[in-house]
């Protein structure tokens, strides 16, 4: 890929709209529209995968000549994955699962071009260790930052990061949705204009 063409991100997350502003490069938004429901005996890391990958395609489908950004998490807590809650109950029994126990945050990632037959895919590993939390502070916590929008209740970006013990990451925008380092190198090799 010698020039770099139009750039689209196949997402409405505002997090991760948020992230690509932080490479200062143009991008449109595209909603993908995707059933995002977990196949039967799916693995945390293969749906995260695939997700993203079904978003890119998706998206490119209708934009065959641009580079496509599909992306998804999936947090998971022993065996249990952990959705965005949607609501305040939702929230409260993720947190109450979660507390002091290790979390895996999968963020892949997959490049597409359709024209120039490119594919690319990233899966990034955050684990996040999370201390004893109360009823009180989970409780403090939801009315403060009303992380119904994120995997596992989870806002990192926000107060969320005083509910965590450690982070083990080799990326930490991995944990918020799109693991920029990654995705550099990527959109470098596409032919994007990137230090």
């Amino acid at each position: 890929m010698t020039t770099a063409p139009g750039l689209i991100l196949a997402s409405t997350s505002r997090y991760r709209q948020q992230l690509l502003n932080r490479l200062r490069l143009p991008f449109e938004t595209r909603s993908p529209g995707l059933d995002e429901a977990t196949l039967p005996d799916e693995a945390p890391a293969l749906r995260s995968a695939r997700l993203a990958l079904a978003k890119a395609r998706a998206v490119a489908s209708g934009h065959p000549d641009r580079v496509v950004i599909g992306a998804d998490q999936v947090a998971a807590c022993e065996g249990r994955i952990l959705d965005k809650p949607g609501d305040a109950a939702q929230a409260r029994a993720q947190l109450r699962h979660q507390s002091g126990r290790s979390v895996e945050f999968y963020s892949a990632v997959a490049v597409v071009c359709l024209q120039r037959d490119y594919c690319e895919q990233i899966l990034d590993l955050t684990t996040v260790r999370m201390r004893a939390l109360s009823e009180a502070e989970i409780e403090a916590y939801i009315r403060a930052d009303e992380p119904f929008d994120c995997a596992g209740a989870l806002r990192s970006e926000s107060l969320g990061i005083s509910l965590c013990e450690r982070i083990e990451s080799d990326d930490p925008t991995g944990l918020i949705g799109l693991p920029l380092i990654r995705l550099s190198a990527t959109l470098r090799a596409c032919g994007y204009a990137l230090p």
